[in-house]
């Protein structure tokens, strides 16, 4: 018989056990994970639910087919009710493993098994039933008729103290590096800093684009429950997308065991160590620095001045191009002067009468000369593929949108970006253009999960080198795939979780050859719901369109010619 932690259980599910001082249910902290098809999963947007209910699975686990057949049939009664029923892969077993199961509902890969760890699972089969609302927990323990009743109090009114359950079964988890981490602490001189000066302090320093700098132990240490945090629920490293489908070097990614290192050491009560403390050390080289030397022609933007807080309607910019022949961009380096405000920067080539959107305006399928685009980080330069390059026709001239975010002071901005022209003749060259893939749609209210789709059929041979998607606040994710004449699909990016705050240009590492009459989709979808935490307003019916009150869904697709 199973020892329940409350003195009566069922006034314990209604809430009335303890109306004292001391009744509370037990904390926990938000965390996200992809699921075994790539989806992803963020307990804080589970607001459209009264729970979310975890099962720990692994599939050779002796009586783990009784149990899950239990935990089905509760998902029968219950998931109709606002309730979500999702499995964990609390062993990290990865998606290859995970894709030959077939337990009837998403398992959550819970990689580094950071997540299993926090909810303090023992061994596979435990259920968590967790509040999105509150971060807190409704129930802890194995299948049994409290979890049942846990469920049914959830449907009659609030329950006000965690229900646990005592019990296991052998199928005991291992966890093999938290027990390392815990016999031998991470050093922070050696182990926790150079993670942090590799992903991290691009941004987090003074007057970066991080919200608070890591300069220093005392830094790190002061906000690690907040980094601890961003980790858990992806967060941050900002711009990810699902590394197991395409992988993009303009991506950022943190391995799965330099989080685990950080989250350890935090855990740990993030201790200082010994040695020289190396972001104190850290001396950054000039922002305003030519990695490629002098270009070969700069162009100034106007001044834009930024209030200390508050995001900035986007702004539209046309500059005239002096030159009195045609050129051929072969790469392109953005140089703001205050880059920890400015949000982004896209730059399109234009003809005389033409605006930033062209053609996008009118139609759901445009061909633009797409320069190249520019969010907060580590300066860089976008050198384009060998052979190909962006034309610019004399007399076109050059449009640029803005968007700017305060950063606690006032300050004015200017961008100088420099241009790098080709050797080359244009015979030898051909062009690097971008597909813009769009269509019409209306949001619904209230709706969570509203999928949307476009295509667009190339009628030569290309090759695409690089994607870019474009939501606004109600956007939730958004991937890239191919099929070629032949039937075949191939997938060409995935981003699970799409983050209205970077938007960046996925350069590919492997680009894809498209032969003529292949399809490109693009294929997502928004949440206009209480869920999404950048959602204005979840009661409002929303339009398609390019206005900073409507909603876009574009798919961009870098891609040149194919040569023979």
């Amino acid at each position: 018989m199973n020892k329940v932690h409350v003195s009566c259980i069922s006034a314990a599910i209604l809430g009335l056990g303890s109306t004292g001082a001391t009744a509370a249910l037990d904390r926990t902290g938000d965390f996200a994970l992809l699921d075994n098809s790539g989806e992803f999963h963020q307990l804080s947007r589970y607001q459209h639910r009264k729970a979310v209910v975890l099962m720990s699975y692994a599939q050779n686990c002796h009586g783990m087919e009784d149990m899950l057949s239990e935990y089905r049939a509760l998902q029968s009664r219950y998931g109709g009710q606002g309730i979500e029923f999702l499995l964990l892969d609390s062993h990290d077993l990865g998606r290859a493993a995970l894709a030959d199961l077939n337990a009837g509902l998403p398992i959550l890969q819970d990689s580094g098994q950071l997540v299993s760890e926090a909810l303090g699972i023992r061994s596979a089969g435990e259920v968590r039933v967790l509040n999105p609302d509150r971060m807190s927990l409704f129930y802890s323990g194995m299948v049994s008729t409290e979890l049942d009743q846990t469920l049914s109090g959830l449907l009659q009114g609030p329950i006000r103290d965690t229900v646990k359950v005592e019990g296991s079964n052998s199928c005991e988890i291992a966890y093999p590096v938290r027990d390392a981490h815990l016999a031998s602490v991470p050093d922070y001189a050696t182990e926790v800093a150079p993670v942090i000066i590799e992903n991290c302090v691009q941004c987090h320093r003074q007057f970066g684009a991080g919200p608070f700098p890591m300069d220093r132990y005392i830094s790190l240490l002061g906000w690690s429950p907040m980094i601890k945090e961003v980790l858990l629920n992806k967060r941050m490293p900002p711009a990810q997308i699902d590394p197991e489908r395409g992988h993009s070097p303009t991506a950022r990614y943190l391995a799965t065991e330099d989080i685990q290192t950080i989250v350890h050491w935090i855990n740990a009560g993030g201790p200082r160590g010994e040695g020289a403390d190396p972001l104190a050390e850290l001396r950054f080289e000039a922002d305003q620095a030519w990695i490629l030397g002098e270009p070969d022609y700069v162009l100034t933007t106007p001044v834009h001045a930024v209030p200390a807080s508050g995001i900035l309607d986007e702004i539209y910019v046309d500059m005239e191009l002096p030159f009195e022949e045609d050129k051929w961009l072969r790469a392109v380096q953005f140089q703001p002067t205050a880059n920890g405000t400015l949000h982004h920067l896209i730059a399109v080539v234009t003809e005389p009468d033409e605006d930033f959107w062209g053609d996008e305006r009118s139609s759901t399928t445009a061909t633009r000369r797409f320069v190249e685009g520019y969010q907060p980080g580590k300066a860089i330069v976008s050198e384009f593929s060998e052979g190909t390059g962006v034309f610019i026709p004399k007399g076109h001239k050059l449009s640029m949108q803005f968007q700017y975010v305060g950063m606690g002071v006032a300050v004015s901005n200017v961008n100088k970006i420099g241009f790098y022209f080709a050797e080359e003749s244009s015979s030898e060259l051909t062009e690097r253009l971008v597909q813009a893939v769009s269509t019409p749609f209306v949001l619904p209210p209230n709706q969570h999960d509203i999928p949307v789709e476009a295509e667009y059929v190339f009628t030569e041979d290309v090759v695409i080198t690089g994607v870019r998607a474009r939501m606004n606040e109600r956007g939730k994710k958004m991937s890239f795939s191919v099929t070629h004449p032949d039937g075949t699909t191939h997938d060409i990016l995935s981003i699970p979780a799409y983050n209205y705050a970077w938007q960046p240009h996925y350069v590919l590492a492997n680009p894809v050859r498209v032969p003529a009459g292949s399809i490109v989709h693009v294929i997502g979808a928004f949440d206009n719901s209480v869920s999404n935490p950048f959602n204005p307003d979840p009661g409002a019916e929303v339009r398609s369109g390019l206005g900073n009150d409507e909603e876009m869904f574009t798919g961009y697709f870098t891609f040149h010619r194919a040569s023979e």
